[in-house]
């Protein structure tokens, strides 16, 4: 009980802190995040600029907040599509079963034979980069894992008392899916999508890493990364920084998903 809690409380105080940091820099951030300061090229940590500059004299403070904002917006969004078309998909075939169910499984047993990453790379090959084609691609390769997921929880469900108990009350077949049998699903899902969270950000930084992700001038944490993979040494805050913060998102939610799950 004791680390179940100690779970949950540092995960929301991990997440509340990027949460805060993502918040304050939609409305505020100590500098432009496209300025650039020749004057100020790799400078290192000091009053004006916490976190030092980068390559380009930008601030890296205001740069990792309105990064972290963007890699959070395309996690969430990645994941608001893979769980709206997942949870779709997984309660139609849980739910009727048959050939529709076989026909859709088998398609997605081969789809989820490849590892996430590698679809959305695909994709984004066909449908280019930019941060709207990486929500797109991740989304769309996120949705297999949910599907599965809430398929098993309608197998499992659809034939207990209180489902059949609906059907009696005249209960039609949209009403018994998602007003009675969703609901039921919510223990596992929840740490499920905190997961998927956890891999979208993964995912989105190291697409962007990789420069097919978002693009400049927008500031993403996986994009920092990449450019200051030429400057660890001579100036280690412009990776620093970004690598924190990544590990701070992923950690918070972690946490939170493992303190949920042993609820």
């Amino acid at each position: 009980m004791k680390k179940k809690n100690l779970n949950f409380i540092l995960g929301s105080i991990l997440t509340g802190i990027v949460l805060l940091v993502v918040l304050v820099g939609i409305f505020y951030t100590p500098y432009d995040t496209t300025a650039m300061d020749n004057a100020n090229k790799l400078s290192g940590i000091s009053l004006a600029h916490p976190f030092g500059c980068d390559n380009f004299g930008r601030d890296i403070l205001s740069r990792v907040m309105k990064g972290s904002g963007t890699t959070l917006l395309v996690a969430l969004s990645t994941v608001a599509i893979g769980t709206f078309f997942g949870v779709l998909l997984g309660a139609f075939t849980g739910y009727f079963g048959g050939l529709l169910d076989e026909v859709l499984m088998r398609i997605i047993d081969v789809v989820f034979a490849f590892p996430s990453i590698l679809l959305a790379l695909v994709f984004i090959s066909l449908l280019g980069p930019g941060k709207g084609n990486v929500i797109i691609s991740l989304g769309i390769a996120f949705i297999p894992s949910f599907a599965r997921i809430v398929r098993s929880e309608f197998i499992r469900c659809k034939n207990m008392d209180y489902v059949k108990l609906a059907r009696l009350a005249g209960a039609g077949h949209l009403r018994i899916m998602f007003v009675h049998i969703l609901p039921n699903t919510i223990s596992v899902l929840v740490p499920a999508v905190m997961i998927g969270f956890n891999n979208a950000v993964l995912a989105e930084a190291g697409m962007s890493y990789l420069g097919i992700g978002v693009q400049p001038p927008d500031a993403s944490l996986g994009r920092m990364l990449s450019e200051a993979q030429t400057y660890i040494f001579s100036a280690p805050g412009f990776a620093l920084f970004p690598g924190i913060f990544i590990v701070v998102m992923v950690l918070g939610f972690s946490l939170l998903a493992e303190g949920l799950k042993r609820d």
